[in-house]
């Protein structure tokens, strides 16, 4: 498949493991943005990401790296690495090396998730990761919901914008998710490095209905090009995350997540297993569902400029705008390009 002409170090948050990966303790090893990292939990619970290479005589950190307290212990010869990566031991030495220091990158936690700030110009984060609970301001917590599922596919053919133009392709539902009408777009906002995408959409009834007479949706938050949270409304309560994080210049992982709100009827809580058995189900549907976008954009080849419908036109030239703040040479697909381009065929 040939390479998408869109760089595969764009800025912004993006998840390397799952929270309950990185035990207090434990290093985790991982590859992304063609670097080899770790990821280690100290004894404050807080969560170190640096490059995976001890800056003495390279041993790899994450193939019997030892923490201590609030530091890691190198393999090797026993140097120590504090949470910004600097060395402070060497414990044959009086005094460590000062001169030297592993590259470390920006951490938060939420969702359940890790996430680094990558940025190859070195900028301190400049947004917020946003949270699928805390971002909607509803007062929802995770208490509300049932235990997390979750999809991981490794090593994908497939850049993070792809996903994040999913979100404004309302022809797509009706073809790959057999939605029985298009869904319309009741907002877009792309002005800030966090945009807002929101639409009317059903799963049930035919082709024949009005998308008037339709009272449920869907909200987006999209936190860069790396995290998309959704929550629904009329329908099952659902709230999904999606992460798509670069593993080198050609491939991606991806990282699903689905929580199914528990139920707020007297009734159905008194049917306990009946209840979580169900929201299994649909958690496993909405994960299908996505499965088959994945499929999707793993055999897709970046269009630029495509050949859009007219009504296509609005959704997909914002978000490639807004798209383009994220690329450290401010290329990501040409919004230009793609007004020119003849869109009515």
């Amino acid at each position: 498949m040939a390479k998408p002409p869109l760089s595969m170090k764009p800025t912004g948050w993006y998840q390397v493991a799952w929270s309950d990966e990185v035990a207090v303790g434990h290093v985790h090893t991982m590859k992304y943005f063609g670097e080899e990292m770790i990821a280690w939990r100290a004894e404050s619970g807080r969560v170190t990401v640096m490059n995976a290479y001890c800056e003495h005589l390279g041993a790899h950190l994450g193939f019997g790296g030892k923490v201590i307290g609030e530091v890691l212990q190198c393999p090797f010869h026993g140097w120590q690495w504090n949470q910004e990566g600097r060395n402070v031991c060497i414990p044959y030495e009086k005094r460590p090396n000062r001169g030297r220091r592993i590259t470390t990158y920006p951490v938060t936690e939420c969702n359940q998730s890790i996430y680094i700030w990558h940025d190859t110009d070195g900028r301190e984060p400049f947004f917020d990761a946003p949270d699928v609970f805390a971002s909607f301001a509803d007062g929802s917590s995770l208490d509300d919901y049932y235990p997390q599922q979750r999809l991981y596919v490794p090593g994908r053919e497939l850049h993070p914008q792809y996903v994040l133009e999913n979100g404004v392709d309302f022809a797509h539902f009706k073809y790959v998710h057999d939605t029985p009408i298009v869904p319309v777009f009741t907002r877009h906002d792309f002005d800030q490095p966090v945009s807002y995408v929101d639409f009317t959409i059903t799963f049930e009834g035919d082709e024949n209905q009005s998308i008037d007479d339709v009272d449920s949706g869907v909200e987006a938050i999209n936190g860069g090009l790396g995290i998309a949270v959704t929550k629904s409304s009329g329908m099952i309560d659902n709230r999904t995350i999606s992460a798509i994080t670069p593993v080198d210049e050609s491939t991606s992982d991806v990282r699903f997540m689905v929580y199914i709100g528990r139920p707020t009827t007297e009734r159905a809580r008194q049917n306990a297993e009946r209840a979580e058995r169900k929201a299994q189900e649909f958690g496993a549907e909405v994960i299908r569902q996505f499965q088959q976008d994945v499929h999707i954009w793993s055999h897709q080849r970046y269009s630029d400029p495509p050949a859009l419908a007219s009504s296509e036109m609005q959704g997909f030239t914002a978000i490639r705008e807004w798209a383009l703040r994220f690329y450290p040479d401010g290329k990501g697909g040409s919004a230009a390009r793609l007004a020119a381009a003849n869109l009515d065929s």
